[in-house]
């Protein structure tokens, strides 16, 4: 079956495609959920075996399953489906490129939102509930989607972490919005001389005593429970913002950019990675990540790196670089002289 492509928006058919995009996206987040391609990881199957495994009635698995292959998400030979190869490594629970957890909380959380950007763009209100945040993070179901969700956002990005600075060279690190610590257990397990620390919410605490215990990382990393706008920052010599400033007001973003200089200790780094905007440039991927904030803060939104370095240099850093992260991400390095 030929796997098809990107819509041509030149042609009625591919403005009309490209309007029931959102068909083909629930169609890989319904597989996701249903654990299909976990259970098809253990053994190829046929559509009979599909349904006994995942307890399905039947009714519109064929088309589900010919749907999904079209998409190149399967490969199917003589009746009997597997994963293809990039669904194999990437949305097969357990595995180390993992990133369903992302998608499951996409489905859950941001997928609803989107039927709302018409109101948000008529009255510059977020569709996401006041306070509707906090109690997510109250309910421990939620909570735990919402971690899995931060957890396959991160996964992608982690090997370019990793590599991102000289972590030999240094003895802390800070992630500031760090959740259960993944990006903090990876870097404190290949480099044992370095302190871990995670400063976020108190609700995260939890989450991340369990995840410290899973690695065996407890005692070697530290978890400060609090407010990055009411509290100040634990020192350290590497400062990490991933996924923060977008969630910010430009006057916000400068509160916390001097909040982390006054954090990273002299000759130390702050780590600053979003899905930036490119400037003057038609950035889908970045502008979809700026409407979410839209769509899910109250005054948040994505910025340019020119933005980000004017800040840096406003708050005392003394050099700035940058650096693709991943396909859509981007990572701003601020050096503390």
């Amino acid at each position: 079956m030929t796997v098809r492509t990107a819509p041509d928006i030149g042609s009625v058919q591919g403005i009309l495609r490209l309007g029931n995009a959102y068909c083909e996206a629930q169609a890989l987040l319904t597989a996701v959920e249903l654990g299909l391609f976990t259970a098809l990881h253990k053994a190829p199957g046929t559509e009979r075996d599909i349904r006994d495994r995942l307890a399905l009635d039947g009714r519109g698995l064929r088309d589900f399953l010919a749907l999904l292959t079209g998409l190149g998400l399967l490969e199917e030979e003589g009746g009997r489906y597997r994963n293809a190869e990039g669904a194999g490594r990437h949305l097969v629970s357990g595995m180390p490129g993992y990133v369903g957890g992302s998608l499951l909380g996409a489905k859950a959380n941001l997928y609803p939102l989107w039927n709302g950007l018409t109101e948000t763009l008529r009255t510059g209100r977020p569709r996401a509930e006041a306070g509707g945040f906090d109690a997510m993070l109250d309910d421990p179901v939620e909570l735990r989607r919402y971690v899995r969700m931060m957890e396959g956002a991160l996964r992608p990005l982690v090997p370019e972490l990793l590599k991102a600075v000289d972590w030999p060279a240094h003895r802390s690190v800070l992630d500031v919005g760090g959740c259960a610590g993944d990006l903090v257990g990876r870097l404190v397990a290949d480099h044992p001389a370095l302190t871990g620390h995670v400063f976020d919410l108190p609700q995260m605490e939890a989450p991340f005593d369990e995840r410290m215990a899973t690695l065996g990382l407890s005692g070697r990393t530290v978890f400060h429970a609090g407010d990055f706008f009411r509290d100040p920052l634990p020192r350290a010599d590497v400062l990490v913002f991933g996924h923060v400033l977008h969630n910010w007001s430009p006057g916000r973003r400068e509160i916390l950019m001097r909040k982390a200089f006054e954090a990273v200790n002299p000759g130390g780094v702050l780590l600053v990675h979003d899905r930036m905007l490119t400037e003057g440039g038609a950035d889908v991927d970045g502008l979809v990540a700026s409407l979410i904030m839209a769509l899910v803060t109250e005054e948040g939104a994505e910025y340019g790196v020119g933005e980000l370095t004017a800040l840096a240099e406003a708050a005392g850093f003394t050099s700035m670089s940058c650096r693709p992260l991943a396909e859509n991400e981007t990572l701003v390095l601020c050096q503390k002289g």
